[in-house]
C-alpha cells in the first residue's frame, strides 16, 4: 500500500490575480480595503470590568477561523463570550475548519474567510501584506510580544501568535517508568534505546507517528534548526548553506533529527499500520498509556491531558539532541493571528480589539500550556523537564533576505516547515526499505544546491568553516595547556545569546 500523503502546495503566485471581496458588516465591501487606516495594536487600550477602553461604541460582527474543531463550540465560544461582556456591541463567531491548510489557501484567494484567522503556513512572508492588515512596527512589537518575527516582513508585523511551543516530545511517564527508564535520553541513539525498552517491556506503542493525519509529521521539521544546532540564526544560514542535510560526526544538525525518525520506523518502534493512525484518538491513547510518546510541540500536552483520566501521566521532554554538551529547545509561535485587510473598517477594528484581548487578557495560553504571547508573562508548568535547557527563538533574517529561506525551500521542493510534509517520504522509505537515509538526504542536498543555483544564492560551506574554527580552538587550548600546567581551562562557557528556560 502506498503511504505517500504529501500535499502539493498551491502556487500562491499563480492566484494573486484573483479578485478579493470583503466580508462582514460595516462599510460596503468595495470601500473597505483602500479606506481603512487600522491603528497599531500597541496604540489601543482595552476595556476592563472596571474601566472602559477604546472603541466602546463600536458595533460589529466578526468571524474567526480556526483549526480547533474540537473546542470551537466550547472553549473558544467561552473566550468569545468573555470578550463580549466587555464589548457588548461586538459579536464574535468562530468557524472550525477540518482541512485547515488546504481550505484556507483557497479561501484567502477569494477574501471569503471572515475577519480574523490563523495564517496558513503556505503564505510566504513576502505575501503577507496581500492578505493581512499591518499590526505594527516590528521593532516596537518585538519588545512586547514573543514570536513577532515569524509573521513579519520588511519591518512590519502582520500576524501574532496567541502563544508558542517548545520543541520536544510528549510522553507518558508511567509507561517510561514501567520500561525501567530512569533518565530521559539526550541523544538520538539513547532515545532509540529507550523506545526499544518500551517495546520489550510494555504493551504501549513506543513512538506514535500520526502519519495518516499528515500535519503532525511536520513537527519533525520544526526541530531542524535551533533544537539540533543551538543556533537561533541557523534557518537564515541554511539558505546559503552547502549540503545542509549532510551527516555530522557529532550527530547534530537536520540529519540527526531525520535519523531518529528513520531508525524508529526501520526498527519497528512505531505503530503497526501508520496509514490507519487517528489524531483525535491518539490523544486519549497516550493519556491511557497505550502510546508511550509522540513528537509534537508542547501545545499538544494539554490536549492529551484533557482526553483521559490520568492527565498527570502526560509529560513533555526536550528533543534528544545535545550540541557541544548543551541542550536546546526552539521557542516557536503557534499559528499567527492575521486580520483580513479586505474586511470593512469596523470589522478590522473589532478584530484588532479581540486579537489584543486574546493575546493579553484571555486564559488561552494558560489553558493550552503555551509559552505566552506577552513577554512579561510566566512560562507554563508544561516545561518542568526543561530545566537547564536553553530556550531560544529564531532571529530575523538580514535586510533583503527576509524571504530567502522560503524561496530556496519552495524552489527546491524539499518543503521544510510547510504543508508538503517531506517527513512522509522518510517514513515510507524506512518502512519499505526503498531508500536509505543517506540516499534521501543526498537527494535533498542536490535539490537544495540546484535551487540555490537557480536563485543565484551565494553558497557558504558553513559546516567546514565551523570545523576549522573548532579545530583552531582545540589547538590553541592544547597549546595553552602545554605551556602553563597550572592554568585552569573552562570548557563550559554559555553559548552567546542563549537564555536558559526557567
Amino acid at each position: 500500500m502506498k503511504l505517500n500523503k504529501r500535499i502539493l502546495s498551491l502556487g500562491m503566485a499563480a492566484v494573486m490575480t484573483v479578485p478579493m471581496t470583503a466580508c462582514g458588516g460595516g462599510k460596503k465591501a468595495d470601500e473597505a480595503a483602500a479606506n481603512v487606516n487600522l491603528p497599531f495594536i500597541d496604540s489601543i487600550t482595552l476595556s476592563t470590568a472596571d474601566q472602559p477602553g477604546d472603541y466602546t461604541d463600536l458595533t460589529a460582527s466578526i468571524k474567526v477561523l480556526t483549526n480547533r474543531t474540537d473546542i470551537v463550540d466550547t472553549v473558544y465560544k467561552g473566550y468569545a463570550e468573555q470578550f463580549m461582556e466587555l464589548y457588548p456591541n461586538i459579536t464574535v463567531e468562530y468557524e472550525g475548519i477540518t482541512d485547515y491548510e488546504e481550505s484556507l489557501k483557497l479561501r484567502l484567494t477569494t477574501g471569503d474567510w471572515g475577519d480574523l484567522c490563523f495564517i496558513p503556513t503556505s503564505v510566504n512572508k513576502s505575501e503577507l501584506s496581500q492578505y493581512f492588515a499591518p499590526l505594527g512596527d516590528f521593532d516596537t512589537l518585538d519588545g512586547i510580544y514573543n514570536f513577532c518575527v515569524e509573521k513579519s516582513f520588511d519591518g512590519t508585523v502582520y500576524g501574532i501568535a496567541n502563544g508558542g511551543t517548545a520543541g520536544g516530545v510528549v510522553y507518558n511517564k508511567k509507561v517510561w517508568d514501567q520500561a525501567g527508564i530512569t533518565e530521559l535520553p539526550t541523544t538520538p541513539d539513547e532515545f532509540l534505546d529507550a523506545l526499544q525498552m518500551i517495546k520489550d517491556k510494555t504493551d504501549a506503542v513506543p513512538l506514535y507517528t500520526n502519519f495518516a493525519a499528515g500535519w503532525p509529521m511536520g513537527a519533525w521539521d520544526a526541530y531542524t534548526d535551533i533544537v539540533c544546532t543551538g543556533d537561533p540564526d541557523f534557518k537564515n544560514k541554511m539558505a546559503h548553506m552547502k549540503d545542509p542535510f549532510a551527516k555530522k560526526d557529532d550527530m547534530t544538525g537536520p540529519y540527526a533529527v531525520y535519523y531518529l525518525m528513520y531508525e524508529a520506523v526501520a526498527r519497528g518502534l512505531i505503530e503497526e499500520d501508520p496509514a490507519s493512525t487517528d489524531w483525535e484518538s491518539s490523544k486519549g491513547a497516550i493519556n491511557k498509556g497505550e502510546i508511550a510518546s509522540m513528537v509534537l510541540g508542547s501545545w499538544a500536552v494539554q490536549q492529551c491531558r484533557d482526553q483521559g483520566e490520568t492527565p498527570e501521566d502526560v509529560k513533555y521532554m526536550p528533543f534528544p539532541i545535545t550540541v557541544n554538551g548543551k541542550r536546546y529547545a526552539s521557542a516557536g509561535g503557534n499559528y499567527g493571528f492575521g486580520i483580513n485587510n479586505k474586511a470593512t473598517e469596523d470589522n478590522q477594528i473589532a478584530a484588532l480589539l479581540y486579537l489584543k484581548w486574546v493575546l493579553e487578557e484571555s486564559p488561552m495560553y494558560a489553558d493550552e500550556g503555551s509559552i505566552p504571547a506577552l513577554k512579561s508573562a510566566p512560562l507554563p508548568d508544561v516545561l518542568a523537564d526543561f530545566e537547564g535547557v536553553a530556550l531560544l527563538s529564531n532571529v530575523p533574517a538580514l535586510a533583503g533576505e527576509e524571504d530567502l529561506f522560503d524561496q530556496v525551500n519552495l524552489e527546491s521542493e524539499v518543503g521544510i516547515n510547510n504543508d508538503d510534509y517531506p517527513d512522509c517520504e522518510i517514513l515510507e522509505s524506512a518502512l519499505y526499505g526503498t531508500k536509505t537515509l543517506d540516499e534521501l538526504m543526498g537527494e535533498w542536498n542536490a535539490k537544495w544546491t540546484k535551487a540555490q543555483e537557480t536563485l543565484s544564492v551565494e553558497v557558504t560551506d558553513v559546516q567546514a568553516e565551523a570545523a576549522a574554527v573548532s579545530a583552531g580552538a582545540d589547538a590553541a587550548e592544547a597549546d595553552a595547556a602545554g605551556t602553563d600546567d597550572a592554568a585552569e581551562t573552562d570548557n563550559t562557557a554559555e553559548t552567546p545569546g542563549a537564555e536558559a528556560a526557567e
